[in-house]
């Protein structure tokens, strides 16, 4: 298969094993920060959004569930958004992964499916050939990108919160992007729910959005894709958007929120510079 659209072995992984081991979050507010892309400003705008949430009296930890390196491919900003990430909880995206741990024929490893046009795949191969020699003058960075785990699974409001990259199925998954919805997923939906046990999935990787809410096995289950939050993804809008899951809803003007099982889960828009 071509570069770039195939997917790792190593990318993939069982529904059932990943809320084995669920970990608490402690606070008031999770910021589900997905495909930052390299983007300063956006990282910036972010931790602006979030200072001003502690102000209010809410806790907010941040939470970077990959590709949080694309853009940066300069000496100085590669370090810098790595250190800044870094600090804070998070998991490997595939172009992570691929800075860290290459994989021979994976290109970008972005498994992008056939809707998505060749000139994409090329470039995006592109840039992760750019990106991986400016990783390989920063051992300690990928050393660090290594130890990080392709999904994580928090505890949080009571809830299990699943926080990955792709799919349940894959770090590549695009089985809960927007045109998967679409196409009507409901059946593979409620296999991954119960299989995995969580109540709240939030992934990213397809750069489109989508909030989805449904009963599965007498249980209130939730999806949110944010798209990217270092890119816009609205249509003539060129905001970011991340995943804010809080115990409270939001005081900034969400795009999309809903309120299930005593959490809100919104999109909420990064208006960097």
């Amino acid at each position: 298969m071509t570069e770039g659209r195939s997917c790792p072995l190593a990318y993939r992984y069982d529904p059932a094993s990943l809320c084995a081991e669920p970990e608490s979050v402690a606070g008031d507010v999770v910021y589900v920060v997905g495909g930052l892309y390299g983007n300063p400003y956006a990282l910036d705008e972010i931790e602006r959004m979030a200072l001003a949430e502690e102000r209010q009296g809410h806790r907010v930890t941040l939470v970077f569930n990959g590709d949080f390196n694309w853009f940066n491919a300069s000496d100085s900003l590669f370090r810098a958004i790595n250190n800044r990430v870094l600090d804070h909880t998070a998991c490997l995206g595939n172009v992570d992964y691929e800075l860290a741990n290459p994989n021979d024929g994976a290109g970008c490893g972005c498994a992008y499916p056939d809707f998505v046009d060749e000139g994409v795949v090329e470039r995006s191969n592109a840039m992760i050939e750019r990106l991986q020699a400016m990783a390989g003058e920063h051992p300690d960075i990928q050393v660090r990108l290594s130890s990080l785990p392709r999904y994580r699974c928090l505890l949080f409001g009571g809830l299990k919160v699943l926080v990955i990259h792709g799919d349940p199925e894959s770090l590549a998954g695009w089985g809960l992007a927007h045109e998967s919805f679409v196409a009507g997923n409901e059946a593979k939906l409620t296999e991954w729910f119960r299989a995995s046990g969580a109540d709240v999935i939030v992934s990213t990787h397809t750069c489109l959005p989508v909030l989805w809410s449904g009963m599965v096995s007498e249980r209130h289950c939730v999806v949110a894709n944010n798209g990217s939050a270092g890119m816009g993804n609205l249509l003539r809008d060129f905001r970011g958007l991340i995943t804010r899951i809080g115990l409270a809803s939001p005081a900034a003007e969400p795009v999309v929120g809903l309120e299930r099982q005593g959490l809100s889960v919104s999109l909420l828009p990064v208006a960097y510079d």
